[in-house]
């Protein structure tokens, strides 16, 4: 699954320099997550680094875009091949 930032996020940008594969940008008026570039760090790191950053614990998962780890790492691979 990607993941997403939901109300509550305080645009703090702590989470946005973290992201391997630039899928975090500043959105009006919170961050967004691009889910075709989401891959919860799979392949890059152990957990997803914007999670570990967010001191206001506001992202989740995206109910839209439900992924298997394999498909996940593919899709690293595709950003970053």
């Amino acid at each position: 699954m990607a993941l997403m930032i939901i109300e509550g996020c305080t645009a703090c940008d702590a989470c946005e320099p973290v992201c391997p594969n630039k899928a975090i940008s500043a959105g009006q008026p919170i961050y967004a997550i691009d889910p075709m570039k989401c891959t919860e760090c799979v392949g890059a790191e152990e957990e997803p680094q914007c999670r570990l950053a967010c001191p206001a614990d506001c992202i989740v998962q995206n109910p839209d875009f439900v992924e298997s780890g394999d498909e996940l790492l593919a899709k690293y691979g595709q950003l970053h091949g």
